[in-house]
């Protein structure tokens, strides 16, 4: 296995910086207080790739009086990844948003649109980060891919609405960074709207809706239209009630290690998300009643997804009736930015059953879903059914199953170590 002090001799166009394990241990402490093992996740990547390169921009900026400091401060930083991905410094009046991805392969910046479009946060400069946390001790690493500027993410980036990004291929970054500190100081931003007003009593509804700390990404409640979605988190105030009220809906600790205690490595690698406090009933949903995070099938297809392939080839001539629902699941750095779509599909059998097909889907620009992803239906622990995505399936689907009023089962997603469970009654 290649060390770091290899790819830095093998790579000598890019910027490699190590990471300690005492500073990730350091920054995992950080990272504790958010509602749910996604946005600690989150915040934990995001604050290793700040904490690296706030230093180095410090340090390359020595010989001039311009200094780098977080933005909007550090004290606001958990109110901004408990919700989206990216970090932002200010160097003088230039701001220079990072963006971390732990995918290997990367073949894109793919930037949240919130750090493009909220007139406040839009930024000049935006650096695409690798981030390696797999290795031991010293072999930890993050490398500076490249850096693109808001004009070139506004006029040739392609926007994605199924998860509110813009992206643009890696191979359009500028890999020079000495360009970029030449130019700091001008303005490379489009101009974009300023953010619409928001009532006290159109905040206060955006705010319970959000605040349930089940809905493991906010940002992509795709029925709230992004306007009301920047205006809401753009006002420190809201942001940081919004950030208290996801907190305090936690009733039970979401990651798989012990909340402010001294983790392993291991541990620190491991997300898990157990949402066995939410059951979502599904005869509700015949009623057109969906719980928070889900939606019909039709609306999110006709709004957000475009040509998005969903296909029941199982269900059976004899079904009265049948509803469709999905879930998006943003998993923002683990897997660089990608969506999934978790899909289920019901029917009302004449032998009193519901019979169920779950499926999932890859969304935005992604063609394939990512290799190994596993899904498995659940029944009091014991796994009845188990499916494993390859390197080039566009959906996986589980064998459709029934059952009668008062069952209850779970779905499970994992990959690598992330896990996510869906707990269901009929």
């Amino acid at each position: 296995m290649l060390s770091l002090s290899d790819f830095v001799n093998i790579d000598v166009k890019h910027i490699w910086l190590q990471v300690e394990t005492a500073e990730q241990e350091k920054v995992w402490q950080l990272s504790q207080h958010h509602s749910n093992a996604i946005a600690i996740y989150n915040a934990y990547l995001n604050r290793i790739c700040l904490s690296r390169l706030l230093t180095w921009f410090q340090v390359s900026l020595q010989e001039s009086t311009l200094r780098a400091e977080v933005f909007p401060s550090e004290e606001t930083l958990p109110t901004i990844l408990e919700i989206v991905n990216g970090t932002a410094i200010k160097v003088g009046e230039t701001k220079i948003v990072f963006v971390p991805t732990e995918t290997i392969d990367i073949e894109e910046l793919c930037v949240p649109r919130e750090w493009v479009d909220i007139s406040s946060w839009a930024a000049d400069y935006y650096i695409s980060v690798q981030v390696n946390l797999d290795d031991d001790d010293d072999d930890c690493w993050i490398r500076v891919c490249g850096f693109a500027t808001h004009r070139q993410l506004k006029n040739e980036g392609k926007y994605n609405s199924s998860d509110r990004t813009y992206s643009l291929p890696i191979e359009q970054l500028t890999e020079n960074f000495t360009l970029l500190f030449a130019t700091l100081g001008l303005r490379w931003r489009e101009e974009v709207p300023s953010e619409v007003n928001l009532s006290a009593a159109e905040a206060q509804n955006l705010l319970q809706t959000l605040s349930e700390a089940s809905i493991y990404s906010p940002r992509v409640h795709l029925d709230i239209p992004f306007a009301q979605w920047a205006a809401l988190i753009s006002n420190e105030q809201w942001r940081q009630k919004l950030y208290n009220q996801r907190l305090s809906q936690e009733k039970n600790p979401v990651s798989t290690v012990n909340k402010y205690l001294s983790p392993s490595i291991e541990a620190m690698k491991s997300v898990s998300v157990d949402s066995s406090l939410i059951q979502v009933n599904l005869n509700e949903w015949f009623q057109k009643l969906f719980a928070a995070g889900w939606q019909p099938l039709d609306e999110v297809l006709n709004s957000q997804l475009g040509n998005l392939a969903f296909e029941f080839r199982s269900f059976s001539g004899t079904s009265k009736t049948g509803v469709n629902g999905v879930k998006l699941i943003d998993l923002g750095v683990q897997l660089g930015g990608q969506s999934l779509a978790l899909m289920l599909a019901l029917s009302q059998e004449e032998d009193n059953k519901i019979a169920i097909i779950v499926q999932v889907h890859p969304t935005g620009n992604k063609k394939y879903l990512p290799q190994n992803l596993k899904v498995m239906l659940l029944e009091s622990g014991n796994i009845l059914q188990e499916i494993e995505s390859r390197s080039l399936d566009s959906y996986i689907q589980l064998n459709r199953f029934k059952g009668l009023s008062g069952t209850s089962f779970s779905i499970q997603l994992t990959l690598d170590n992330f896990r996510m469970t869906e707990n269901f009654s009929i």
